[in-house]
């Protein structure tokens, strides 16, 4: 037989009543007690057990417990006078609530005093003590226990532990006396609830030690409790100083750092707690100094110990204006800790104004408040309000110092992160600033971008750029500032800039990226630092629609993938280049033919590793991306980077440059090998308004005849041969060439009043849309571009 079973139920009379006063259970020791069977009464009215009136309060009256005398009509008809203890049970699963009344049949036995056990346990025990026998009984109490019970000592002798208080403590603590009846080892139980004869839970350390008898054997248990609450407390306050300086701060988003502190301090601190900020000033500045009544404060987080936290006025993301009697602005003005109950009235005038927060407060049984400005750094952020209900203890002044060191901390974490916002808000406009907003549109090649900042490492040096070039040609730039922040958003500036001036007087990729090279090495030296301070990676490409040709060459960048149409992506096999400022190393251009409707790729870095992955696994995963069909550019570009990003964005830049190639048809040219004699430049003007007349474009015929005499006539005068002449045209663009094999190439200039030369350029720049010159691999090239009737400005 085991220990708990050799209980004797028998010891103590047990009836549970429920709210009507109905009994629904009556055990063996009750039977003894009154003679009644269980069949008799359960079922019954507990009032036709009652031979008189109870002395006191009786169960009914509205307390938690009552204890008493009662006399009880026995079965055989007389009467017994019985001392009762009665807990009030909470309702289970919402159904009645319901009374349990214990009475201890050997309570009025007189107290031995000789009593080894008690004797021993008390003569040794420093502290509130209780002492059981082998049957979990009580055989004794002193008076520091009969205090704390608040019962009289003669008169729970023979309860059992869970006799004494319904708290799961109490079961609690009867489990643990077993194990040290079957172990006959000692045990600690830390425990915190409010005894009976107490006004609030305390922290309580029970050790409960084995009693034995001259020969060893246990013969019961003796129970010392030691109040520590202070140092429960203590720890608990320290526990809270320690999850906070884990928990909050982990990013740098001020509405997540404020819900850290929330989630914090429920429950630990308070049952409710609400955060609320206010808005920053425009331009970045600081909230405006002093602060007047009433204030205007933004929900930034709260928390409560009740799902749905329907203790809130203010949803997250509301403003809410606080008047001056308020708790929250007055601790803001004040610039304190401000401690508010609502027993003591410091609530009533701003209740009376704000009716739906004085029915939360009626409905929850709020009574303390304690409002904690945010501050850090001089600056006043706003104000965190710890809210308690369920918990029935007011805000101490230890509770104020705790409040006061977490949100000293959340506040210089919630300044860090509208600190790196707004620093990043600025940097995200400069980049935003930089970049092309839209992209040209261009005979050659059509074109879709996206770029997406960097999520958690800051704005970087990420760009992309179409050129539009002379020849109907374009050229087409990606690029990665090492670094980030405002810095590499500068320096990325002035790359992209540098990349424009470059490409407008036509140099070969292999030539720009050497000068490219070497003003980041000029970058380097003017911030103080050694060559390679400041580094880059780039790809560049020109791309001919006429000739259907693409030159490109790259620093210390990843090679693009190409889609020829029907044909599966592959990357493009290209020399690779050192990355920009390590100067002194040459550059490779690889040239190759693109058919009409191939799309080429270009991408940052921040792409294909945009998931933790090697760039070769996500070249792959780039690869696979492209190779479904899409209906535009656009589509392909939004599929792109949901395939290869995670969802909550990448940890650094991604430029992303898709463009499909078009062909310049042969109709659309028409080229002439010129002699070098200036007799021929009549018969070759005739041949040009032919063309034009076939090209049905008689409205340019004019302008253009006067721009390819005088260019011819300077290439034969000036040039060297072969002279060759060359006309491009699509809907909006009439394009003169002409070619000569002389390196040297014209300036503009302004001619005297008696200078016979040199209005020829100036002529030609004041009618066409615009011109220059190109150095091509045997000489240079001078164009012209004339806009054509009915194109888009």
């Amino acid at each position: 037989m085991s220990l708990v079973n050799s209980f004797d139920d028998a010891a103590t009379a047990r009836a549970v009543i429920d709210d009507t006063g109905t009994l629904v259970a009556w055990n063996e020791g009750a039977r003894r007690l009154l003679g009644h069977p269980p069949a008799d009464v359960v079922g019954r009215p507990a009032v036709g057990l009652l031979a008189g009136t109870a002395n006191g309060p009786h169960p009914g009256s509205g307390a938690a417990r009552w204890s008493g005398t009662l006399t009880l009509r026995h079965r055989d008809g007389h009467t017994v006078s019985v001392w009762v203890l009665a807990h009030r049970r909470p309702p289970a699963d919402g159904g009645p609530g319901t009374w349990l009344a214990v009475a201890p049949l050997d309570g009025d036995r007189p107290e031995q005093p000789d009593d080894p056990l008690v004797v021993a346990a008390l003569a040794q025990s420093p502290c509130a003590t209780m002492v059981f026998d082998e049957e979990l009984r009580l055989r004794g109490v002193n008076d520091a226990m009969a205090r704390l019970f608040a019962l009289p000592a003669a008169r729970v002798r023979g309860l059992r532990a869970t006799d004494l208080g319904h708290s799961p403590q109490y079961a609690e603590l009867e489990e643990h006396m077993r194990q040290v009846l079957a172990t006959g080892r000692g045990r600690e139980l830390q425990t915190y609830l409010k005894a009976g004869g107490e006004s609030r839970a305390h922290a309580w350390l029970a050790r409960l030690a084995p009693l034995t008898d001259p020969r060893g054997r246990v013969r019961g248990v003796c129970a010392t409790v030691h109040d520590f609450t202070e140092h429960y407390l203590a720890r608990e306050r320290l526990q809270l100083v320690n999850e906070a300086s884990v928990r909050i701060g982990s990013t740098l988003d001020v509405t997540r750092t404020a819900q850290e502190l929330a989630d914090v301090c429920v429950p630990a601190l308070a049952d409710f707690v609400s955060v609320d900020l206010l808005d920053p000033q425009e331009h970045g500045g600081e909230p405006a100094a002093p602060l007047r009544a009433p204030v205007t404060l933004r929900r930034a987080a709260h928390r409560s110990v009740t799902p749905g936290n329907p203790e809130a006025v203010t949803g997250p993301g509301q403003p809410d204006v606080y008047p001056a009697a308020s708790p929250q602005a007055d601790s803001l003005i004040a610039g304190r800790t401000v401690v508010a109950t609502v027993p003591s009235g410091d609530l009533a005038e701003w209740l009376v104004r704000d009716r739906l927060r004085h029915e939360r407060v009626k409905e929850h049984g709020v009574h303390s408040t304690m409002s904690v400005p945010l501050q850090a750094r001089g600056t006043t952020l706003g104000v965190a309000v710890f809210t308690r209900f369920r918990r029935p203890d007011p805000f101490t002044h230890d509770d104020v110092l705790l409040a006061e060191e977490v949100t000293a901390r959340a506040a210089l974490c919630i300044d860090n992160a509208r600190r790196y916002s707004r620093e990043r808000e600025t940097t995200l406009t400069l980049q935003r600033s930089l970049l092309p907003r839209s992209l040209p549109r261009t005979p050659a090649v059509e074109a879709a971008s996206r770029y997406l900042p960097a999520t958690r490492s800051g704005v970087g040096g990420d760009w992309f750029d179409v050129i539009p070039l002379s020849g109907m040609r374009v050229a087409m730039v990606v690029g990665d500032v090492v670094g980030h922040g405002i810095q590499a958003s500068a320096t990325m500036g002035r790359l992209r800039t540098a990349v424009r001036t470059l490409a407008d007087i036509d140099l070969a990729p292999d030539e720009l990226l050497t000068h490219l090279d070497d003003l980041v090495v000029r970058l380097s030296a003017e911030s103080g630092g050694d060559t390679g301070e400041i580094g880059a990676g780039c790809l560049y490409a020109v791309y001919d629609p006429v000739a259907r040709r693409c030159i490109m060459a790259r620093a210390g960048h990843p090679p693009p993938v190409v889609i020829p149409p029907g044909e599966p992506p592959r990357l493009v096999e290209l020399p690779e280049g050192p990355p920009l400022g390590v100067g002194g190393l040459p550059f490779e251009s690889a040239e190759f033919d693109l058919r009409e409707g191939t799309v080429l790729s270009f991408y940052t870095d921040g792409l294909i590793e945009g998931r933790g992955q090697g760039a070769r696994t996500g070249q792959e995963q780039l690869r696979e991306a492209l190779s479904v069909s899409s209906r535009s550019l656009d589509e392909a570009c939004d599929r792109v980077l949901r395939s290869l990003l995670p969802p909550g964005g990448a940890a650094d830049d991604v430029a992303l440059l898709l463009a499909r190639t078009r062909g310049l048809p042969a109709s659309q040219v028409a080229t002439w090998d010129i002699p070098a004699d200036p007799a021929l430049v009549a018969p070759i003007r005739k041949q040009v308004v032919e063309q034009l007349s076939a090209w049905r474009l008689d409205e340019a015929v004019f302008i253009a005849e006067l721009v390819v005499s005088e260019l011819v006539t300077n290439a034969v005068r000036y040039g060297a041969p072969p002279i060759r002449l060359r006309l491009i045209h699509d809907a909006s663009t009439l394009i003169c060439e002409v070619s000569d094999a002389n390196p040297t190439a014209p300036h503009l200039r302004r001619a005297k009043t008696w200078d016979e030369g040199g209005r020829g350029l100036l002529l030609v720049a004041q009618l066409t849309r615009r011109w220059g010159s190109r150095h091509i691999g045997e000489g240079k090239t001078i164009w012209a571009e004339l806009e054509l009737s009915g194109a888009d400005e």
